[in-house]
């Protein structure tokens, strides 16, 4: 069995944390390189572009709300069209450094806010996916499995990924536990190693409320601001196959 792993990354401040980013990238088959919205600057973009293509990585683009201030993970308040420009400038500056590098964006993840906001409201989802259609009808989108943003994909016609997280608590197999309930990043290795082969086989989790939880996924995330995800990340491979499963996009 193979199962696609996901990092949001390019999320630094600086050189540096590229470099820990650079850690992760011979673990996984995908990034999603933060464009401006919330983190990144044309530096940190080149650099992660670089470097995923020296892991053979797809690549793809992570938009958010225009919020560094608050790392793209409150809601903001912005016009429609405001936004969707907002979403297309920061896709276009991505896609725009990957064909100077020589090579292509595969795909695209919402971040953060952003990412909750179109899986609980149909009509934004659908502007969304409206927008991708027109302007880069060639990406996939990776969005929440049994969510808002599948369903608007689906009417679309578009690729969609459907996402889960070794790392992150659910509410029910629709939602993520808000960052602010307490235990809803998971901080123990082996707990987030098991998240990953139980994700990937299908074979059901528990919910942040003790509620047994099952589903399918495409592709599981692997949060790089996780402060244990570099060790994650070197424990997976080979925690993976031991369970009979390979990454690959």
């Amino acid at each position: 069995m193979k199962i696609d792993i996901n990092c949001d990354l390019g999320e630094g401040s600086d050189l540096i944390s590229c470099e820990r980013d650079a850690q992760i990238m011979p673990f996984i088959s995908r990034c999603n390189i933060a464009c401006g919205g919330h983190a990144g600057n044309l530096e940190i973009m080149r650099l992660s572009i670089r470097n995923a293509q020296q892991y053979k990585l797809k690549i793809g683009a992570h938009p958010s709300y225009p919020d560094r201030e608050n790392f793209g993970r409150k809601s903001v308040a912005i016009s429609p069209n405001q936004l969707l420009d907002s979403l297309y400038a920061q896709i276009n500056q991505l896609q725009t450094l990957a064909i100077a590098a020589g090579t292509q964006l595969d795909h695209i993840k919402l971040h953060g806010a952003l990412y909750n906001d179109a899986e609980a409201d149909q009509l934004l989802a659908q502007r969304i996916t409206s927008l991708l259609s027109e302007e880069y009808p060639s990406l996939k989108i990776i969005g929440l499995a049994n969510s808002t943003m599948e369903a608007a994909a689906a009417e679309k016609n578009r690729i969609f990924y459907r996402e889960g997280f070794m790392d992150r608590q659910y509410i029910n197999k629709e939602k993520l536990a808000p960052r602010d309930l307490p235990g809803s990043v998971l901080n123990n290795i082996d707990h987030c190693l098991e998240r990953a082969v139980a994700l990937a086989k299908g074979t059901g989790i528990t919910s942040y409320h003790g509620i047994p939880l099952k589903f399918s996924v495409d592709t599981i995330c692997l949060h790089s601001d996780n402060p244990i995800a570099v060790r994650i990340a070197e424990r997976l491979v080979n925690h993976l196959q031991l369970h009979g499963l390979s990454i690959h996009s």
